[in-house]
């Protein structure tokens, strides 16, 4: 008899401390972090992937490399014919340089024949020399001067139409010139280099293996901060805003917990069903409110872990 009275009086006493128990926070969820997939950019064997998951890596490392020998070729190919196209082309000082010496022989027999001219203008005066002979001269002269004219603008012309064969073959240059850079990018795009700083949580290809462009490599979070959505009924709203500061919490056990500063990054504009795995201060709220919390990590905090707000609590 005494037995069935205490286990009514202990039965009772844990119904009055069910009843009188009340939630002490005023939104809950779960830790988010910004996660980002990494996959392949160029098609190839996945020569070296040397990353596990668990390791923090650093934006700009390279973590891994595709084979890429066939856009290498394919580039030294592009670039041959580039330096072939040099070889086309032709240097006008070789053009011109007979020109230019038959020039310089005309120069000299005009400048013979002007002093020539010279010499038999005074002899005609004298009466030594006729006429004739000085006209002779003087046509000599005329044709002398037609002649280095000619031979001028030959030089000109020959300057010319090197240069118009010239740009001709190298008009195939720049068009060379951006396929060597295209394959320059696909080569670039064989190394495997990691975004973000951030901790690797999956890893889905190994060395060795075919990669295809869009294939997923591996995952990473920043996990230095991270997200804690929570939801909140909706008679708290008027008590929250963006970039409020608030103050988060996590079980660390025996009934306690560690709380962590935080400030309120988003608010959704639309109410939700409660989600199951969400327990809110009213249990009998069927609609519910969405807001993100960013929190500063300090190792303690893992994605999808619980974590709980309450809003009412001095934060500094």
């Amino acid at each position: 008899m005494k037995f069935f009275r205490l286990s009514g009086f202990i039965g009772l006493f844990m119904i009055c401390s069910c009843g009188n128990k009340q939630n002490d926070f005023d939104a809950s969820g779960n830790f988010e972090a910004d996660e980002v997939i990494v996959s392949a950019q160029q098609n190839g064997q996945l020569l070296s992937f040397n990353l596990l998951e668990g390791d923090t890596l650093s934006a700009g490392m390279v973590v891994g490399q595709i084979d890429v020998t066939v856009s290498k070729l394919q580039m030294q190919q592009a670039q041959a014919t580039i330096t072939a196209l040099h070889s086309k082309t032709s240097s006008v000082d070789e053009e011109n340089d007979l020109v230019k010496k038959q020039l310089v022989v005309q120069e000299v027999e005009l400048d013979h024949q002007l002093k020539e001219k010279t010499r038999t203008e005074n002899l005609v005066k004298a009466d030594a020399a006729t006429r004739k002979q000085l006209d002779d001269i003087n046509a000599l002269v005329d044709q002398l001067q037609k002649q280095i004219s000619v031979t001028k603008q030959q030089l000109k012309v020959n300057s010319s139409n090197t240069q118009t064969m010239n740009n001709g073959i190298l008009s195939e240059k720049a068009p060379l010139e951006k396929t060597v850079a295209q394959y320059q990018e696909q080569i670039n795009k064989g190394q495997v280099v990691n975004p973000i700083n951030g901790t690797v949580l999956s890893k889905y290809a190994l060395t060795g293996e075919m990669a295809m462009i869009g294939k997923p490599l591996y995952k990473i979070a920043k996990t230095d901060t991270l997200t804690l959505r929570a939801y909140l009924t909706g008679d708290l709203l008027p008590q929250i805003k963006i970039g409020q500061r608030v103050e988060a919490r996590i079980d660390s056990g025996n009934n306690k917990y560690k709380n962590y500063p935080g400030v309120i990054s988003w608010i959704s504009s639309k109410s939700e069903f409660t989600p199951k795995t969400i327990q809110t201060k009213n249990e009998r709220a069927n609609l519910v409110y969405a807001i993100k919390v960013r929190i500063r990590n300090d190792g303690y905090l893992k994605i999808g872990m619980y974590g709980e707000i309450r809003l009412d609590s001095t934060v500094k």
